[in-house]
């Protein structure tokens, strides 16, 4: 297991340090004068070329990456133009809400989409298993925005169980916190557990005829141990990539749900970031964010290995 989490490591190097030369040019190579487009129309020249030393835009673009690189190995993304806050800083200060709120929205997914998998593939074709996956292919249709409006009108507005927008701090009160994230992560889950459920309920379909299912039911063993104990496991493979593919989907929809919602989270520190010209906070949230989502892809390789040990005894 060792030699095969060396072995992924080897790979995750060279990824990080594309992530990292991309981010830096989204900056840097985006069309006209970065400093005069954050100064604004009214900036002087004085100014203008004050911000273009203050950024080392003056300076060849191999050693600007260089130098941002090397802070970023130190901790350092810079500080913001606008506040003065160290990118870092206004990163992490909003990281749990988005954290708290992908993990419940995968959760949700997860709750909702394996139950609804398992008893399709239990009875391909049926009324059962049509109805849902037309409920399935219905629900990819509707937007996150969509999905939240018609939540808040239904549970906010309607019957008034739930606040339609705002945060309280989890160490704060945390029934307070679950109220407030429950419209929220309940809009991701619904966009995700179509996506799930339909690659769980199609691999396990394929599993269910394997002949050492055909033995299991032969030697008499109960439908629900076949399905959650021999059917189950090699039917999640798929499942788990799905899932850790749907991390970047969740931060994607994040972003709205989040603006949406009024959450305090990275999706509204990149929009902020993005109506303001703070190029620094969106250049360090898009390096945090693709970072985070090449690292959860190689927790889901090592999840591989876990589930089916013979990918890290595969050659190499």
């Amino acid at each position: 297991m060792l030699g095969f989490i060396a072995y992924r490591l080897g790979y995750l190097v060279p990824v990080l340090l594309a992530v990292t030369l991309l981010t830096f040019l989204i900056a840097s190579l985006l069309p006209g004068d970065l400093a005069h487009a954050m100064l604004g129309d009214q900036a002087t020249p004085e100014a203008v070329e004050a911000l273009r030393r203050d950024m080392g835009l003056d300076q060849p673009l191999w050693w600007r990456y260089l130098n941002w690189l090397s802070g970023i190995v130190q901790g350092d993304f810079g500080r913001s133009f606008r506040t003065g806050e160290p990118v870092l800083r206004a990163i992490l200060a909003r990281l749990p809400v988005s954290l708290e709120l992908m993990l419940l929205a995968e959760v949700t997914a997860l709750a909702i989409s394996i139950p609804l998998a398992i008893h399709c593939a239990a009875n391909s074709g049926g009324a059962f298993d049509r109805v849902v996956t037309g409920l399935a292919f219905a629900k990819l249709s509707i937007p996150n925005f969509m999905a939240a409006i018609l939540l808040i009108y239904l549970f906010a507005v309607e019957l008034r169980w739930l606040p339609a927008t705002g945060y309280v701090p989890l160490d704060e009160d945390w029934l307070g916190n679950l109220r407030c994230m429950l419209l929220p992560a309940l809009t991701l889950a619904l966009a995700e557990w179509p996506v799930l459920m339909r690659v769980l309920r199609s691999d396990m379909i394929t599993v269910l005829q394997e002949d050492y299912i055909t033995m299991a039911r032969a030697k008499g063993l109960k439908s629900r141990r076949i399905l959650f104990v021999h059917a189950l496991k090699p039917s999640s493979l798929t499942l788990i990539t799905v899932a850790g593919i749907n991390v970047g989907r969740l931060i994607g929809g994040a972003v709205i749900v989040e603006y949406v919602f009024a959450l305090p989270g990275i999706g509204r520190l990149l929009l902020a970031a993005i109506y303001t010209r703070d190029f620094m906070i969106l250049q360090g949230v898009v390096l945090f964010v693709a970072t985070g989502f090449v690292i959860v892809n190689f927790l889901v390789d090592l999840l591989y290995a876990v589930l089916d040990p013979r990918i890290r005894h595969a050659p190499k």
